[in-house]
């Protein structure tokens, strides 16, 4: 229990407070318009054609709240509800930060790159590697079974995948913020002290993706901890 205390606790507290720290800011400045009186969808559109990027394509999605994305395979950004119809400050700055995306693939931006290559193994890998580890842990606890312990080390291994997901996250994510912020105020679409609204939301949400690298790395080193005799018997 200690080790889950050290290594997995902290990563769940920071993400508990992130999310709290986006959904907060989201609330407060989707209540605020901007003075341009844009939506969501027209400020992404103006930003990508002002960029040549009027190829793609932009789609209201059924999804809740932050469901925003942007599809590098379809080339299509899709915006929730929330951010496609709304003319808020929390709409432009989510708005422009999933176009900042389309902008990366369109630079052929290495990270973004690297992580949607991940994308299918990351998925694979997340739902075995906890099945894998639990499995050859209670093996090798209760049978004292080598081959369970190998079997445990192949699901830290998968694991480790998934970390490496979260971590060239960051990147990706900061950087399309950066490049959001830069273009709204260049642009003109925001004016005055609008541009701090928007720093706010995305800099909270910036915080839920550390939020799940510190976690991730957590959970990652807790399972080596384990496997590694830390753990007391």
């Amino acid at each position: 229990m200690i080790y889950w205390l050290l290594f997995a606790l902290p990563g769940l507290i920071l993400g508990l407070w992130a999310q709290s720290r986006v959904k907060g800011a989201f609330k407060k400045y989707s209540k605020v318009r901007t003075a341009r009186n844009l939506t969501g969808a027209q400020v992404a559109r103006a930003l990508l054609n002002e960029q040549g990027l009027s190829h793609v394509a932009i789609e209201e999605t059924q999804g809740g709240s932050l469901s925003d994305h942007y599809d590098p395979r379809s080339q299509v950004l899709r915006l929730s509800p929330q951010v496609y119809r709304e003319p808020s400050i929390a709409a432009a700055g989510v708005a422009a930060h999933e176009m900042g995306h389309a902008m990366q693939d369109a630079n052929k931006y290495l990270p973004l790159k690297f992580r949607s290559a991940l994308v299918p193994a990351t998925q694979f890998t997340s739902r075995l590697a906890p099945m894998l580890f639990m499995a050859g842990f209670f093996l090798q606890l209760f049978l004292k079974n080598e081959i369970g312990l190998y079997i445990a080390w192949a699901g830290v291994a998968l694991f480790a995948v998934a970390v490496l997901f979260t971590l060239i996250t960051l990147p990706v994510e900061l950087d399309a913020s950066k490049r959001a912020k830069r273009l709204l105020t260049s642009s003109g679409i925001l004016i005055g002290d609008e541009i701090e609204g928007v720093n706010k939301v995305l800099d909270a949400a910036a915080l839920t993706y550390v939020a799940a690298a510190v976690a991730a790395i957590g959970q990652l080193l807790y399972y080596v901890m384990l496997l590694s005799g830390g753990r007391r018997r």
